[in-house]
């Protein structure tokens, strides 16, 4: 059986006045997971969707909605965003001083439950969680902004992190978000990622959304079989 590694574009990056034409296009193209970044201007310095406007994405389509708490004390705002449809949802080991409690929560509603980390936090702190999380989302960026370049040494982070889950055995996966395209996404693949956040790398690389989902589902094809 192969891995299976899916394609989650971004909507942050996406044209607000045709979201449903944006969404549409990478849906038709094959995009496997939609990734709903969601700021509350005090964890990170940007304001972004709340579980209205996410209520609104889960009636038009049929993509799992990848919600990503980039909030303080996000364990405020878990009812609303199950209620407004969330499949799965990230919180941030920096923001939650009960992340056990959060992630089991999450995942008794029937949503996967993952924790995001920013590329300055130790992996070191998700040693007693990492059995209870269905995914790890590794910043490549620092949160807050679209469009920003991938920081380099966070492929080391994604290798150390996909060895620590082989060795052990766990089921968690790999999350990655923040300055991937079609230049670096076969090494991060390689470092071991399942599932790839692309935002500008869709929305605003000049070609149509559909055709850069397409794109980069060729280079994670060849992966699949590795």
């Amino acid at each position: 059986m192969g891995r299976n590694i899916e394609i989650a574009p971004s909507i942050l990056s996406a044209d607000f006045a045709r979201l449903a034409r944006e969404i549409e296009k990478v849906e038709s193209a094959g995009a496997d997971v939609l990734h709903l970044d969601i700021m509350d201007g005090h964890f990170v310095p940007n304001l972004t969707i709340g579980p209205p406007v996410v209520s609104s994405i889960r009636k038009i389509t049929k993509l799992p909605l990848d919600v990503h708490l980039m909030v303080q004390c996000p364990e405020r705002l878990l009812d609303e965003f199950i209620e407004a449809g969330a499949n799965w949802m990230s919180v941030h080991i920096e923001a939650d001083v009960h992340l056990d409690r959060t992630l089991h929560f999450i995942r008794e509603n029937g949503i996967r439950g993952g924790v995001a980390i920013n590329p300055a936090t130790s992996l070191s702190l998700l040693d007693e969680i990492l059995p209870s999380a269905d995914y790890v989302l590794i910043m490549t960026v620092n949160p807050g902004f679209g469009g920003q370049t991938f920081i380099p040494s966070t492929l080391n982070k994604i290798r150390r992190l996909k060895n620590s889950i082989v060795s052990n055995a766990y089921p968690t996966r790999i999350e990655v978000d923040g300055g991937i395209g079609p230049n670096n996404l076969d090494s991060i693949l390689t470092a071991g990622a399942d599932i790839i956040v692309a935002g500008s790398a869709i929305f605003s690389s000049g070609k149509d959304a559909s055709e850069a989902v397409r794109d980069l589902k060729k280079i994670a094809e060849k992966h699949r079989s590795s």
